[in-house]
This record gives structure tokens, C-alpha cells and sequence, in this order.
């Protein structure tokens, strides 16, 4: 009677290096993701930050900055492009309580030449008190050409060139850690930001309440409430959103890799183990006995695999925390906690272990616990059949589903597919499908690889294309790893050097000006405007950026993007890919949009709210396709109340030169520190062709991809030599029928580099699939770009570098232990395991 636990223990010593490799995969597995895990659950909660600028302010009033709209299913609520300012009413009441001090922000820049930070901020020196700020060194500003900066970066006497004026420095605070700023003189602070959202009271905080009752939006912060009056008061929030989102998806990938890789290397390990189980089913062992015994060798290796990779994790999060801050993708003080909070990923990255390896060894042990006693011993000796019914349906169920759902995105919504979440999990489906169906494309991929080495003089050729077509498992299970690998590469890279390419085709086609001029920190002031408008032969179109928002469907408040410019202006400088109406049509009373809102019929009214709140019902004049998601809605400046002009195009009047009007454009832009740049070198700066992603963008697929990649470099490895171990028979066969060592051993890495081939072709397969799915989508959203593939642009060094580190480990992995078992003789080695 077999003993199912004792001889799963004494399995697991006698055939140590076959679990090796599947110990090694799930240890790591369940190390990424108690990895991911924990990042992820110290973003659920982000510390309450204490006021910053305004700590020793007693009051402040803050104008609406919230729009709030009723809806049958309760209040919904988006922050305001424009906050208002507190009511001139409400001023008049606070200023009869105690002095009011209006607190005004706007950016300073220094000149290209000047040493200082690049981030500063000009406030008046009226508010500096309320940090508080202290002079170090030297005194406070009284004139217009006077200021006190922080920290020590600038000394009393230094006379800086900014964009907003040369200004001399008399006197300096220490530093406090949340600005860079620059204090002018109450008046000239009120020049240079006349608008002003908030102001300090120094009253009672019942007495404020009072006065401002009546005035909706109004708000009246103190205590810890004071700290929604800093610039960006939800930063920490909204950078703990975007790390929960990224850790969620690494950590999903992660699962999905460590699933994927596991499950193969499992299966890989009960395949080798053919022969052992054919002798048991003729000494009389049941099929259910099989299957228990892989169950306890699988727990085993499972348990001991996840306990060492929950450890593993935890000394590998703090890493993952700090590379996190250091890159920029997580606050300072972001830390993983240890807190009872803190202990799921643990337990869940535990339990995933342990059913990832009873999952992987089951299906691979089922195969074997139904075959009878001869047909296993048959089986042992060549993959005839190593494609089974069960798996051939999971496969093409799986490509089936994937292609039902790429369909159903195109006709409901294809901007969808365009979206970070969806392009990174889309390609798992086809990986899976891909890799479920490989035994059916590996024999016919590896003889069209082989074909040519195949009809070359000597053995070498021929014997590598059956090795690798007749050991059909062999070669899937050493490919799978590969086959991640290059699908992830070049799905994540080829979508988004694909994504780009399409914006900035759409930019280019849209934009018919000669020059763009950008704007100086703030925005353009309009002395900068006049002086732009005032250089023969340019025709300007100055616009602003806003927002509109609408109610779709009675509950949902969507914001939308929009862009303010007077509509000739706009005709002249800008070619709107409309599908209907015309950019001339476009009045204050009407209003651009795309198809993507709700109504978007010309000549049909909408109600909007403007970027200040204020409601109108507008026209819609045309519409735009939905595009990549730039198509933003388009306004007259009258409907952006409060919008600063941020960027300038200028189209060429009919007879001007355009060197010229460029030497003119510099002329007048050089004073407020604005850059005047080409139109192609505008679009190159902004919306660059070449898979250079916004840093947070590019540092994110860096981590989601380099999780994958080590992971499946480490399992390529692993199954290379498991592999290789199970073939020492073979290759001393070989040695015996006359091949020296380094023939054997240029075999064994010309077979390696074929699998590898293999799972490359698998991957790209993927990718063309996938990529695929990409440019359907983005036709299907009348975008003009062609498919970018990650091997015709910048990303196909990154696809090429992938693929040749998976060839090195893979002919390494191979070779080396190769190497070591031929260094015995091959008599010796003939006789292991007869």
C-alpha cells in the first residue's frame, strides 16, 4: 500500500533540484507579492498633514472652490478650475471685525542664468507673518524692487533677474520645508496677482461665521482646517490614489506572472516525472494515490515557499518604499507600515502560494493519474501527445474571450482600451491563451526556426530541431517565462510609443500656426499680450485653459478640459478636427464639445457649469471626434471667467517673413521670460513621438515591468536547469556515440537559443495581437496614427535587450550545468536513473 506523505517526504529529498526550481519560482512569487502587498496597504491611509503656511493665522476665509450639484442620488462635488473670491460684500463685513490680509500666490521665475531654486513662489509680505516667517538676516521689503526670500540660497544685496522684474534681495527667513517663496511689498504683490481667493481675518472665528452667512461656498477655516488653504492641500491624498493604483497593478500583474510561471514550472516538474509514475501505476498504485501524493509534495513545497517568501517581502518592501520617493512617485514621508493593519498581505500572499502550488501540481498530475501503466511507461519516452483536450478547450475559450471583449470595447467604448489599467492587464488574457495553446505551435515554430541550420553540413542542426520538436513539453515550459517576458515588453512599450505617436499626429494636424510662444510661470501678463500682437506680419490666437462641467444622465457631474480663444483667432492658428459644424461658429453663447459627452448634436443646448461655477445653457456649434482624450471642449473667454492666457499661436499674415516675425516674437517675449518655439519643436517638446512618457508614467511601467522581468529571468533559470538535469542521460548518450564535450555543450546552448526563439516568436505574437486591439481602437476614435511597434521606435531597444538577456540566462542556465555533469564519464553517466 503506497504511502502518500512518506513518499511525497522521500520524493522531495531523492529529486531535490526538480523542487528546487519550483521552490525557487513560488518563494519569489509569494515575495513580490507580500512585496506589493504591503506598499499597497500603506497607501490606504495618509497622514493628517498640519498647516503650513497659515499655522499662526487665526482665521482664514476662503472663496468657493467646490462646485456641488444636486442630484436625485445625493450631492456631487468637483473642484472649480477658477475659485472665486470671497464676495466684496463679505469683505466689507470681515473688515469691521479686524484687519484682513489677502493672501496672493503666483509663480517667479529666475532668469536662465541665475542660481537659485527653479520652484519659487511671490507672496505678499503682509502674510508672511502668519507660517511664521522671521527675518534672519537683513530687513523687510519697502519698495516695488524689493525682497525677502527663504532659506540661504540668496544673500541680502543679490540682485535677482525673474520674470517678474529685476529685483535686490534685503532680507532672508529660514527655510520651513514647503516652499521656496519670495516676499515683495503688499502693493506690488497686488500688482502682479491682483485676484486674490482667500484672506487672513484676525477676529473671532463665531464672529466670521456670522459675517460671511449667506455667501455659499464661502469657507471659514481654522484649527487643522487651516491646511485646506495651502497650495494643493490634497497632494498627499491624491499621491497615495495614484500609488494605490500603481501598487494595485503591479501587484496584479505580479499575481498573474507568479500564477502563470508556477503553474508551468509545476507542471514542467510532474511531466519529468513520467516514467516514476508509469512504474507505480505497475506496482499497483491507484491514479487517486497519485494525485494525493503531488497534492503533498506541492503543499509541502508550498508551505515552506510562501513562509520563506512572506520573509523574503518584508525586507524587500522597504526597498520598493524607498526607490518609490526617491523617484518621485510617492510623498517623502510615504514608509510601509507594520502595523496589525499591516498584516493581510501576509496571509494573503501566503495563501496565494500555497493554492498557486496545489492548483499548478493538480492540473499537471491529472494527466498523468488517468493514463494506465503502459501507456505511461509509452508516454515517458517522447511528447506524442502532449496536448490535451482539456487544455486545448481552456486555450481557445480563453483567445475566444479575449477577442468577445476586444470587440465589445470597440463598440461601446474603444477610449477604454486606451486607458493605463487596461492596457497593462489586457495582454494577460492572450498570454494565457498563447501559452495554453504553445504545444500546438511549438513542433511546426521550432521546425520553420531549424529549417535552415537543419540543412546544414553535420549533425549539429538536425539534432537540434528534433530534440526540440520531439520534447514538446520541454521546450513549451522553457519558452512560457520567455513568452511573458517579451509579451509585456512589448505590449506596455509598443501601447504607449503607439499612444504617443497618435496624440502627437493628432497635435501636428491640428495645429497650422508657425510658432508657439509659452507662457513664463503664471501665465502671460498682459503688458506681454500687447507687446505680441504689436509684431508686423503675426496673427495671434491667445488661449486659456478652463474647464466646463455638465450632469450626465441626472446623477453623474463629469469635468471636462476646455480651452477659451476667441473663434477667428482660433480659425487662423488651428485646424479643429470637427465631424460637425464650424470653429466660426463659436460665440459666447455657444460652446465645442466631442462625442464622448452625452449630447453632442449641433444646434442642441446644453447646461454647463463654467470653470468658476457659474451656470449657463450654451449651443453646441460643433463637435470633435473623441480623439485620444485631448479633445477637450472649446469657449469663448467669456465663458472662462478668471482663466490666465497660457499659450500663444501665431499664424504668419500673407506677405510676412517668417524669420522676422520670429526676431519680433523674441523681441517682445524676452522681458516676461517666454519662450518662442517652431511649431515642429513645439510638438517635439510637448507630445513627443518617441515613448518618452511623463516620468511618473515611464517609472511606473519600470516597476510593473521590472517585477515581471525578474521574476520570469529567475524562472527561465530555474526551468533551464530543470531541464537540463533531466537530460544527463541524454547528452552522456551522446558523448558515448562519439560527440566531444563542447560539441554536447554547443548543442545544448543551439538548443536553448531555439527556445528561447520560440517563446519569443509566442511573445510577439501577443504583442501584434494586442497591438492590434490598440490601433482598432484608436480608429474607432477617428484618430489619424498608424500602428507603432516597439521594434520600429524607441522601445525596440528595450524589446531587442529583453530578448537577448533572455537568450544569455537561457544558454547559461543550460551550459553550466551541462558542463558540471560532463565532467563525469559517460559510462557512469549512462547508468543514472536506469
Amino acid at each position: 500500500m503506497l504511502s502518500v506523505a512518506r513518499y511525497g517526504l522521500h520524493t522531495l529529498r531523492t529529486r531535490w533540484v526538480t523542487f528546487a526550481g519550483s521552490f525557487v519560482a513560488l518563494c519569489l512569487g509569494v515575495g513580490l507579492l507580500t512585496v506589493t502587498g504591503l506598499a499597497l496597504a500603506s497607501t490606504l491611509d495618509a497622514p493628517r498633514r498640519a498647516p503650513e503656511r497659515f499655522a499662526a493665522a487665526p482665521v482664514v476665509v476662503r472663496g468657493a472652490d467646490t462646485l456641488r450639484v444636486a442630484t436625485p442620488i445625493g450631492t456631487r462635488a468637483q473642484k472649480l478650475a477658477q475659485p472665486r473670491a470671497v464676495p466684496a460684500a463679505a469683505v466689507a463685513a470681515l473688515r469691521k471685525l479686524g484687519r484682513v490680509t489677502p493672501d496672493r500666490t503666483f509663480a517667479v521665475r529666475l532668469a536662465s542664468a541665475e542660481n537659485g531654486p527653479g520652484d519659487l513662489v511671490g507672496h505678499p509680505w503682509s502674510v508672511a507673518a502668519f507660517a511664521p516667517y522671521e527675518i534672519a538676516s537683513g530687513r523687510a521689503p519697502r519698495t516695488a524692487r524689493e525682497v525677502v526670500t527663504t532659506g540661504t540660497w540668496a544673500k541680502p544685496g543679490r540682485i535677482l533677474g525673474t520674470d517678474r522684474g529685476d529685483v535686490t534681495v534685503v532680507g532672508t527667513v529660514a527655510d520651513r520645508g514647503f516652499e521656496h517663496a519670495v516676499f515683495y511689498t503688499d502693493a506690488r504683490a497686488a500688482r502682479l496677482a491682483p485676484h486674490s481667493t482667500q484672506s487672513v481675518v484676525a477676529a473671532a472665528a463665531t464672529a466670521v461665521r456670522n459675517a460671511v452667512r449667506g455667501n455659499p461656498g464661502v469657507q471659514v477655516l481654522t484649527g487643522a482646517d487651516r491646511r485646506f488653504a495651502d497650495p494643493d492641500p490634497d497632494r498627499d491624498r491624491e499621491a497615495l490614489t495614484a500609488l494605490n493604483a500603481l501598487f494595485g497593478t503591479a501587484g496584479g500583474v505580479a499575481a498573474f506572472v507568479s500564477v502563470f510561471v508556477v503553474a508551468s514550472t509545476f507542471a514542467f516538474a510532474v511531466a519529468q516525472r513520467r516514467r516514476e509514475f508509469g512504474l507505480l501505476r505497475i506496482a499497483g498504485a491507484t491514479p487517486g494515490q497519485l494525485r494525493r501524493t503531488v497534492a503533498v509534495e506541492a503543499l509541502l513545497v508550498g508551505a515552506l515557499a510562501s513562509a520563506v517568501g512572506c520573509v523574503l517581502g518584508r525586507y524587500g518592501a522597504p526597498g520598493l518604499a524607498r526607490w518609490s520617493v526617491d523617484g518621485g512617485l510617492a510623498p517623502g514621508w510615504f514608509r510601509i507600515g507594520d502595523g496589525d493593519g499591516h498584516r493581510w498581505p501576509y496571509c494573503a500572499a501566503f495563501a496565494t502560494g500555497l493554492l498557486v502550488a496545489l492548483c499548478g501540481a493538480a492540473a499537471a498530475s491529472w494527466r498523468a493519474g488517468r493514463t494506465g501503466p503502459a501507456e505511461a511507461l509509452r508516454e515517458a519516452a517522447v511528447d506524442d501527445r502532449p496536448m490535451t483536450a482539456g487544455r486545448r478547450l481552456s486555450g481557445g475559450v480563453l483567445l475566444l474571450t479575449a477577442a468577445v471583449l476586444l470587440f465589445l470595447a470597440l463598440l461601446h467604448d474603444p477610449g477604454g482600451l486606451l486607458h493605463r489599467k487596461s492596457y497593462v492587464s489586457r495582454p494577460m488574457l492572450l498570454i494565457t491563451a498563447v501559452a495554453l495553446l504553445a504545444p500546438v505551435l511549438v513542433r511546426p515554430l521550432t521546425r520553420l526556426l531549424t529549417w535552415v541550420p537543419a540543412r546544414l553540413p553535420g549533425a549539429g542542426g538536425m539534432l537540434v530541431r528534433e530534440n526540440a520538436a520531439a520534447g514538446v513539453r520541454r521546450t513549451a515550459a522553457v519558452a512560457a517565462p520567455v513568452l511573458v517576458t517579451v509579451a509585456l515588453t512589448g505590449s506596455l512599450l509598443g501601447t504607449t510609443a503607439t499612444l504617443n505617436a497618435a496624440r502627437a499626429v493628432e497635435t501636428r494636424d491640428r495645429t497650422t500656426a508657425a510658432f508657439v510662444v509659452t507662457p513664463p510661470a503664471g501665465g502671460f501678463a498682459e503688458t506681454t499680450l500687447r507687446a505680441l500682437r504689436s509684431v508686423p506680419g503675426a496673427e495671434l490666437s491667445a488661449t486659456s485653459a478652463s474647464a466646463v462641467y455638465v450632469l450626465e444622465d441626472g446623477v453623474a457631474l463629469i469635468r471636462s478640459a476646455a480651452r477659451a480663444a476667441d473663434p477667428a483667432a482660433l480659425e487662423a492658428t488651428t485646424r479643429l478636427p470637427l465631424v460637425s459644424g464650424r470653429t466660426t461658429g463659436l460665440d459666447d453663447g455657444s460652446i465645442i464639445v466631442n462625442e464622448e459627452w452625452e449630447k453632442h448634436t449641433v444646434g442642441e443646448r446644453v447646461r454647463v457649469w463654467l470653470g468658476d461655477g457659474t451656470r449657463r445653457t450654451l449651443r453646441i456649434a460643433a463637435v470633435m471626434p473623441t480623439g485620444t482624450g485631448d479633445n477637450g471642449a472649446y469657449v469663448t473667454p467669456a465663458n472662462a471667467p478668471g482663466a490666465a492666457v497660457d499659450r500663444v499661436d501665431v499664424a504668419l499674415r500673407p506677405g510676412a517673413d517668417a524669420s522676422t516675425v520670429a526676431a519680433g516674437l523674441r523681441a517682445a517675449a524676452r522681458a516676461s521670460g517666454a519662450h518662442v518655439l517652431t511649431r515642429d519643436r513645439w510638438i517635439a517638446e510637448t507630445y513627443p513621438e518617441t515613448a518618452e512618457t511623463d516620468r511618473t508614467t515611464r517609472l511606473g511601467l519600470l516597476l510593473v515591468l521590472g517585477i515581471a522581468l525578474l521574476y520570469t529571468g529567475i524562472s527561465l533559470v530555474n526551468t533551464m536547469v530543470m531541464a537540463t538535469s533531466d537530460r544527463v542521460r541524454e547528452l552522456a548518450a551522446l558523448r558515448l556515440a562519439g560527440a566531444g564535450r563542447r560539441q554536447v555543450l554547443r548543442l545544448v546552448g543551439a538548443e536553448a537559443l531555439t527556445v528561447v526563439a520560440v517563446g519569443a516568436v509566442l511573445g510577439l505574437l501577443v504583442t501584434a495581437l494586442d497591438l492590434a486591439g490598440v490601433a482598432a481602437a484608436l480608429h474607432a476614435l477617428s484618430v489619424p496614427a498608424a500602428l507603432t511597434l516597439p521594434w520600429t521606435t524607441l522601445p525596440w531597444a528595450s524589446l531587442a535587450v529583453t530578448t537577448a538577456g533572455c537568450a544569455a540566462l537561457a544558454v547559461l542556465a543550460s551550459v553550466a550545468p551541462a558542463a558540471l555533469a560532463l565532467r563525469h564519464r559517460a559510462v557512469d553517466l549512462a547508468g543514472v536513473r536506469a
